[in-house]
């Protein structure tokens, strides 16, 4: 009997109403939202390439999901990357690929526009013109400690890596690896955009 009557005086729950419910779950959604925009800024970035030295890999206009460089520090021959020089053009992003990492040698054949690395021809099937574009800097070379070789996948209108201008990238100004192509971009307006390009980044 004693139990019951403890039991009859322990207070009832109160039910929320639907407002109090409404401001609970906005609380949760926000705190959610700082949490997705914290983890989006630190993990990736997005960048909008502008110009033609990536034709037709990429196409000035389209929009670029990066890997951030806080979580990518090992580019590899092959992966398409952004830079930030400030040395050259204040320092506005560039997206180039990479041909050769630290210890390698980068010689080019300019009469048949064919780049070897390490002695043996790249298969560069991404490439939109031959490497033929003699830019200034004296081949062979090996690339330095820490540093990349980069060029354009056009190379007939790329400044890059040929360039002493641009030369050898330090890895740290690498900003990160572009993963996926979000929006497509009009080609300096020449163009529609095509969707069916959406997807991860070659």
């Amino acid at each position: 009997m004693a139990a019951e009557e403890e039991k009859n005086r322990k207070p009832k729950e109160k039910k929320l109403s639907w407002q109090q419910n409404a401001v609970l779950y906005l609380h949760d959604l926000v705190y959610l939202m700082v949490i997705i925009l914290l983890t989006f800024l630190l993990v990736f970035r997005i960048i909008v390439v502008s110009g033609d030295s990536m034709k037709m890999t990429l196409l000035d206009g389209d929009y670029l999901l990066l890997l951030s460089n806080t979580f990518y520090h090992e580019p590899k021959r092959g992966d398409i990357v952004v830079i930030s020089k400030k040395t050259y053009d204040d320092g506005a992003p560039i997206v180039k690929r990479v041909i050769a990492t630290e210890g390698q040698t980068v010689d080019i054949d300019f009469a048949n526009g064919i780049v070897y690395v390490d002695g043996l021809a790249l298969e560069e099937t991404y490439i939109n013109s031959l490497t033929t574009v003699d830019e200034g800097t004296a081949f062979p070379l090996t690339v330095k400690e820490g540093c990349l070789f980069v060029m354009g996948d056009n190379r007939g209108v790329s400044k890059d890596s040929r360039d002493p201008e641009i030369g050898q990238i330090d890895k740290r100004e690498v900003l990160g690896k572009a993963i996926f192509l979000m929006l497509p971009g009009t080609d300096h307006g020449y163009a529609a955009r095509d969707f069916s390009r959406i997807g991860a980044v070659q």
